[in-house]
């Protein structure tokens, strides 16, 4: 039996309730991956018609345009993901809650909004998933950090990854971690790119145009992971074979660690992930 046939997904009723880029990044592995038929995923928010209109005309999926109501798309659901803004989470769960029922597996997606929270403000007993994807989703290249509740069904946690696995890469942790997974791999692209405006800045100083410099920054960044990836070798291996003594890359290294590059990505991941606590304790006293 494969693992779709086993998941029962195929089956299933998805809604997402929130339709901005995360959201549609996951219809999009659903839909692309052949794991759920459009006509089966509805996306709803509150009041932006023309967005409704774009994802139901892009992917086939069902809106109130479809002459349904958000309520009957909430009811009919196996799975409801909550992918709305952090800042309208406690309001818009508070009142959606009495339409749901015990057996309806919600998958949260917004950050810093603990299991605890979400139990309190369904007021009942649901499983829950808490997830923490990246951006690189939209590309279905995301790394996706996943906590369950004590009530998701070993068959609720394959269907999870199944999901997840539609947009990339996904590890199970406990809940505690995921406030490290944000440091990690929720905020960490940005980091990337932090690093290659940095490359491209130095390669418009050494004399290359803005073309050339992009094109072989992305070439290297994309080479270098794909080394990591397909050689299974450490990063630090990699690194070495490639440091001559006395050469290019060992004067570069030098130089970067003199002025304290490696400790401020460290310090800089971990300040990442405080802000994420931060965050969450937020969400609770506004909850509390």
């Amino acid at each position: 039996m494969s693992i779709l046939t086993e998941s029962g997904i195929g089956s299933m009723h998805i809604c997402f309730y929130g339709a901005g880029s995360m959201a549609e990044a996951i219809a999009r592995g659903l839909i692309g991956e052949e794991l759920v038929a459009p006509g089966k995923i509805s996306m709803l928010n509150r009041s932006n018609a023309e967005r409704l209109g774009e994802l139901h005309e892009r992917y086939g999926v069902q809106t109130v345009l479809q002459g349904s109501t958000n309520d009957a798309y909430l009811k009919g659901a196996d799975i409801i993901f909550l992918a709305m803004k952090p800042k309208d989470a406690a309001e818009a769960i508070s009142a959606i809650a009495p339409l749901l029922s015990p057996n309806q597996l919600i998958v949260s997606v917004i950050a810093g909004l603990s299991i605890s929270s979400l139990e309190k403000l369904l007021g009942s007993s649901q499983p829950i998933v808490r997830t923490m994807p990246n951006t690189s989703s939209t590309i279905g290249l995301g790394a996706t950090g996943i906590s369950y509740s004590d009530h998701v069904t070993p068959q609720q946690r394959l269907v999870t990854e199944v999901m997840f696995q539609s947009i990339g890469l996904n590890a199970v942790v406990e809940e505690a971690l995921q406030d490290s997974v944000v440091g990690v791999s929720g905020s960490g692209p940005a980091y990337i790119y932090f690093v290659m405006e940095a490359m491209m800045k130095a390669a418009a100083e050494l004399g290359l145009d803005d073309k050339t410099a992009k094109d072989l920054v992305v070439q290297t960044v994309l080479g270098a992971a794909q080394m990591v990836k397909q050689t299974g070798e450490s990063p630090e291996e990699l690194r070495r074979k490639v440091t001559s003594p006395n050469g290019t890359t060992q004067a570069a290294i030098e130089k970067m660690t003199e002025l304290g590059l490696p400790e401020a990505i460290v310090k800089g991941m971990k300040r990442s992930s405080e802000r994420a606590a931060e965050i969450g304790a937020d969400i609770e006293r506004s909850i509390g």
